[in-house]
């Protein structure tokens, strides 16, 4: 028959018996074992606390008594066991407070935990990691959010003050324009008029680009117009601008509609530039303004080279480009950002469709009245 003491003493687990202030009244050799000590040295001399870490007494004083005395258990406490030889031992402990012969007594049962607390260590270390990575990373969103901002605001106040210049260099070339002109000096004058009013183009979807990404949104100011007359100054003056390529426009329906002019005026040179710089050289680009009851359309549309299909997902985002030829030089890929940031300032909407047979068309569409 197996002796009981010998059960005790050989458990698996660290087994002990303490009284109500902690002084061991038995302990099985393998909590000594564990700890170094001889049970000699351990009952009836030491409290089971005095074994523990600095951290662990104040612990067991502030949370392990009140709550043995108000439960009368107490499960899977990790505390840190001091060896004989100085080193520390890290160990899950279970407790039951419970009366013996009219005596309050504790019942331990103790487990080593390297694994557990190797595992919690690691734990502890990727997630002080991971804070450590997410601060990093909204430290460099942030960074990278007023950097942006900073380029942007950069941009409105550099595009502002090239105005003055430019317009200078216009007024300028308009009064050089003369009949007393030679026709070589006459085409050079109108060379710098185009050129003027190209830059004037860019400055102006620079500023918008600025105010669409850094205020909140594009202003517009909606009036009655006549869709097809605004359309047809937009191209007469693109005509201008383009005199090497044709430009036409086509009109359906009749009716007045309210959107703001100037910014449709935008909408058509944005498009039209945006054709003539990617469209065949060697067809029309064609301008065609429509009015129904509920809405009004303008469209743009070129022959050419088809815009690729992952491109068309991002053509209205800033800085993108509908190919990568040559042409793409001519513009710095606002154009395009701010017909959408326009259309939609005024509750519309804009797609493009591409193809070899039929070509590329821009479409906006926009609500007739608000």
């Amino acid at each position: 028959m197996t002796d009981p003491h010998d059960w005790f003493d050989r458990a698996a687990c660290g087994l002990g018996r303490t009284t109500d202030d902690g002084v061991f009244l038995a302990v099985n050799g393998t909590f000594c074992g564990w700890v170094g000590e001889s049970p000699d040295a351990l009952v009836g001399k030491r409290r089971f606390q005095d074994l523990l870490t600095m951290g662990g007494r104040i612990f067991h004083q502030t949370h392990w008594m009140p709550l043995l005395q108000m439960q009368g258990s107490i499960s899977e406490v990790k505390l840190e066991v001091r060896l004989a030889d100085g080193s520390t031992l890290p160990m899950v402990v279970n407790a039951l407070r419970l009366e013996r012969d009219g005596a309050m007594v504790h019942e331990l049962a103790m487990f080593v935990a390297r694994d557990r607390d190797k595992y919690e260590r690691e734990l502890v270390a990727a997630r002080k990691r991971l804070e450590e990575l997410v601060s990093e990373a909204s430290r460099l969103q942030a960074e990278t959010k007023d950097r942006a901002l900073l380029a942007e605001q950069m941009i409105g106040i550099v595009s502002h003050d090239l105005r003055n210049p430019l317009a200078t260099i216009s007024i300028a070339a308009a009064t050089l324009a003369g009949d007393s002109l030679t026709a070589p000096h006459r085409r050079t004058v109108e060379r710098i008029q185009r050129a003027s009013v190209r830059g004037a183009h860019l400055i102006t979807d620079l500023l918008d680009f600025t105010q669409a990404r850094v205020g909140k949104g594009l202003p517009i100011a909606r009036e009655e117009i006549d869709l097809h007359v605004v359309v047809a100054q937009a191209v007469d003056e693109l005509s201008h601008l383009h005199p090497t390529r044709r430009i036409l426009h086509e009109r359906t329906g009749d009716g007045a509609c309210f959107a703001d002019p100037n910014r449709l005026a935008q909408v058509v040179g944005n498009l039209v530039s945006n054709a003539v710089a990617y469209g065949d050289r060697d067809t029309p680009v064609t301008v065609t303004s429509s009015i129904e009851p509920g809405a009004f359309t303008v469209r743009v549309h070129n022959h050419g080279k088809p815009i690729p299909a992952e491109t068309r997902s991002v053509i209205f985002e800033a800085m993108a480009r509908g190919t990568a030829t040559p042409n793409a030089g001519r513009s710095v890929g606002l154009g395009l950002f701010i017909v959408r940031e326009l259309v939609t300032a005024h509750g519309g909407r804009i797609d493009v469709k591409s193809t070899d047979e039929d070509g590329t068309t821009f479409c906006a569409v926009i609500p007739r009245t608000t």
